[in-house]
């Protein structure tokens, strides 16, 4: 059974995702406030986060930045229309997706059932045997333990950072358009979330590249898409 924790400072928005939520079988944990998110994490095992960003005692936004020096959990913002800059700089500090106000229920079930696979994916184990480890340049990723590095030294990696590099790790040189990228990691229908995709490679390029202004690695190719390189 997955645990999910809802955290809005907004009791009747909490109660509704319950309600969407509920059916489906999780463990439902809730929270008012940025702190209480974290103390959550900290004491529960918890498989997802459904985050709101202004919330009192601490933020979203902050909240999340606290959460990804302790956990990888997938994180998905909930966002008013007019938060937009908000949503972004939460995508910079960790954040997974995001859903904006107000709520359609199947958009809600299909992110949460999307990053839900994705997490079980990532921490589900095969045997040593069976490792699969993929190396471009100075990075190596370890599909069996689930890690990367880069020139040696471990590099930490949200479940969506790690899927965009594996995907372009196992298909060295191949141009992705944004709209195939979102498709191919989040498993689902790109619906004008593709600015997404922007905001992840810019904070995946920031842990894998020495100068992410002048990336050796993930390489932008202007109206097309990215691809992996061989960092030469």
């Amino acid at each position: 059974m997955y645990t999910i924790l809802i955290c809005d400072d907004q009791p009747d928005i909490v109660n509704a995702l319950k309600i969407y939520l509920a059916p489906e079988g999780y463990r439902l944990l809730e929270a008012f406030t940025g702190k209480q998110a974290l103390e959550t994490v900290q004491k529960e095992d918890v498989h997802l986060i459904l985050m709101d960003i202004m919330m009192p005692e601490m933020d979203g936004i902050t909240a999340t930045a606290k959460i990804r020096e302790i956990s990888n959990v997938p994180i998905i913002f909930l966002t008013a229309k007019s938060e937009t800059q908000d949503m972004v700089l939460g995508l910079n500090v960790g954040a997974d997706d995001y859903i904006t106000k107000p709520f359609v229920p199947v958009e809600v079930l299909a992110r949460v059932r999307s990053q839900l696979r994705r997490y079980a994916k990532l921490g589900s184990r095969v045997p040593e045997d069976a490792a699969d480890v993929l190396t471009v340049g100075g990075i190596t990723l370890n599909d069996t333990s689930k890690t990367a590095a880069v020139d040696g030294e471990p590099v930490a990696l949200t479940p969506i950072e790690y899927s965009i590099l594996r995907l372009l790790m196992r298909n060295p040189g191949k141009v992705y358009s944004t709209k195939a990228l979102y498709e191919e990691v989040w498993q689902e229908a790109a619906m004008g979330s593709e600015g997404a995709v922007a905001v992840h490679i810019r904070h995946l390029r920031e842990k894998i590249e020495i100068n992410p202004s002048e990336p050796r690695y993930l390489k932008v190719v202007w109206g097309q898409g990215y691809k992996m390189e061989g960092g030469k």
